[in-house]
């Protein structure tokens, strides 16, 4: 059984979890996570190479010096949801597209929600920004780390949607 090293990461959205093996990064994790990843008996809190890459980079794209992440990876999941995962890495900094785009990017275009679903249970996010994924309206929805770490995220790299002038129901879903 290959050890898992873990430790805790400071960053503006709060302590973020980070695991890590000789495979790759296998987990970023917010304070409040919607969907943590397993445990195993290999999990050891401690240091690890990758851990310690992990933190300069995260630091450097919270300091807004870095647009992406040059650290291998090793997420733990489905055939399918691994499709959607290596899908979000195409997404480039600053932007956003809809789960509509990202189902057929994934050559799936009537599958919105299992992308959701998939997109959801992201490991690693961040560094597989799945906090560009928004809904077809503009509305920031679902986040595993919450909507307020998906605005922050959004506006840290210039891409938070605008809200309708005149919108009060879009006001408050994108707000809270």
């Amino acid at each position: 059984m290959t050890p898992i090293f873990h430790t805790r990461i400071a960053s503006p959205v709060g302590s973020l979890l980070v695991a890590a093996s000789d495979a790759g990064l296998h987990a970023i994790e917010f304070p409040a996570n919607r969907h943590p990843v397993r445990r195993s008996a290999a999990w050891r809190e401690g240091g690890h190479r990758l851990l310690d890459e992990a933190r300069r980079q995260l630091d450097a794209y919270f300091a807004g010096e870095r647009q992406g992440f040059d650290l291998p990876l090793d997420p733990q999941g489905t055939d399918f949801q691994r499709q959607v995962w290596h899908a979000l890495a195409t997404i480039p900094f600053g932007t956003t597209v809809s789960y509509r785009d990202l189902a057929s990017r994934v050559a799936r275009p009537g599958a919105s929600r299992a992308v959701g679903a998939a997109n959801g249970r992201n490991p690693l996010p961040i560094v597989l920004p799945c906090h560009r994924v928004i809904g077809a309206d503009g509305a920031l929805t679902g986040f595993g780390g919450g909507l307020p770490t998906k605005r922050f995220l959004l506006a840290l790299e210039g891409a938070l949607p605008p809200v309708p002038a005149g919108d009060l129901f879009a006001v408050v879903t994108r707000t809270g």
